[in-house]
């Protein structure tokens, strides 16, 4: 679809979720190849009249060239020509011709070469359209960017829940995960500095961590622009499809990865479609610790694993044949806007200190203190990746799974 034509969709859109019958929409957009009969289906399950037009008119802009039209069309013969007619305006008033500097070939001779050659360069094109990349529309500056941002100017941001599970009982066979409280602090503060609704819960067993994930899940996040999950406890490997590791409740029972992401996805969480979903994972994805490999300069020698040097690691059991795995299931929807930041390479230990916290959390929350302000979200766990790598005599580097469509900047 052309960019003033998305343009004309996301500045008609509060008219058409209020406006418009989607009932009468179903049958032609399937016909005319807009949409699948599952991804009808789909929208039809968004929830209210509101939740379904709003969602498709978000749909719609991934459709291709015709898409547009098409729709327009569509609105016609479903008696809606009064909704046709505002998308048309709505784009034509968005066209305004862009004046660029006359452009003309400029000879440059090269003194240092043998054969001199001719450059054309196209003078003002530079300033045009890297520096001053803009179109003035009605008295305001709209930038004519590729790339764009997700929106964050609802205050709060949105809700973040930390679950840390500290202690965890007998007959788990699990440790006390001591410095676990000093991340969860550090956390609680900076989410707070930027401007989200920090909901913490400690020691909570699998079931209660479920219940505690879908009571956010099915809150209404209508409002708000971004939802923070933030898991802190022991962790293992567990079999996937999507996303790798499991963490474990206070009783020693693991909650797969996969699961806890997709209680907020698309189908499961209307309210949150199209707004980026981040998860934050201090746990361990198994047993292995990575001795590293020699390079030419030195990293620094912190305190080898032992002392007050702890992982979250316990051993991977596979499911027994008789365990029903619903989790396991391959049509689960495609993830979109959703971001799994894991504090270590799946498969290997998280290390933690007693005094400190983990190394993990210790430095992403100082990267968000001094970088937050300026710089992307990826951009920022590039360098968590870099400072945590340079730790220790055994190595950790965290990673992410990244299903973003947009650059994601918190608001400080």
């Amino acid at each position: 679809m052309e960019e003033q034509q998305r343009r004309a969709l996301r500045r008609g859109r509060a008219r058409l979720v209020a406006a418009l019958r989607v009932e009468p929409l179903w049958e032609p957009l399937e016909q005319r190849g807009l949409f699948t009969r599952p991804m009808l289906e789909e929208l039809q399950s968004a929830g209210s009249r509101g939740d379904q037009a709003r969602q498709l008119i978000i749909d719609l802009e991934t459709r291709g060239k015709q898409a547009f039209p098409m729709f327009l069309s569509i609105l016609r013969d479903t008696g809606q020509g009064d909704l046709a007619e505002m998308l048309i305006q709505e784009c034509e008033s968005r066209l305004v011709p862009t004046q660029l500097p006359d452009l003309r070939p400029v000879e440059l001779k090269l003194r240092e070469e043998k054969q001199r050659k001719r450059l054309l360069l196209l003078t003002g094109i530079v300033s045009c359209w890297i520096s001053q990349q803009a179109l003035r529309i009605r008295g305001s500056l709209i930038v004519a960017c590729p790339c764009q941002d997700y929106e964050m100017k609802a205050d709060p941001c949105g809700y973040c829940l930390i679950l840390n599970n500290v202690n965890f009982s007998r007959e788990s066979d699990l440790s006390t995960r001591e410095g676990s409280d000093i991340d969860c602090e550090k956390l609680e503060r900076r989410f707070k500095a930027l401007r989200f609704t920090v909901l913490v819960r400690r020691d909570l067993k699998a079931q209660e961590m479920v219940l505690e994930l879908l009571k956010l899940s099915r809150q209404d996040h209508s409002a708000l622009d971004c939802c923070i999950v933030v898991i802190l406890s022991h962790g293992c490997q567990t079999s996937h499809i999507q996303f790798p590791g499991g963490v474990y409740g206070t009783d020693g029972k693991p909650i797969p990865i996969e699961k806890i992401v997709n209680y907020f996805n698309g189908s499961n969480c209307p309210s949150l479609r199209g707004k980026p979903k981040l998860f934050f994972i201090q746990a361990c994805g198994g047993e292995q610790r990575d001795q590293g490999f020699v390079v030419d300069c030195d990293s620094p020698e912190d305190e080898a694993p032992g002392g007050s040097l702890e992982s979250d690691a316990t051993p991977f059991q596979a499911p027994s044949s008789n365990v029903d795995e619903p989790d396991a299931v391959a049509c689960l929807p495609t993830p979109s806007d959703i971001l799994v930041s894991y504090s270590t390479f799946p498969g290997f230990v998280s290390w933690r200190e007693k005094s400190s916290g983990s190394w993990y959390v210790e430095t992403l929350d100082s990267v968000l203190e001094q970088y937050a302000g300026s710089e992307d979200l990826l951009n920022m766990l590039l360098r968590v990746a870099n400072a945590v790598s340079a730790k220790g005599r055994y190595k950790q580097i965290p990673g992410c799974f990244n299903f973003l469509r947009k650059k994601f900047f918190f608001v400080c």
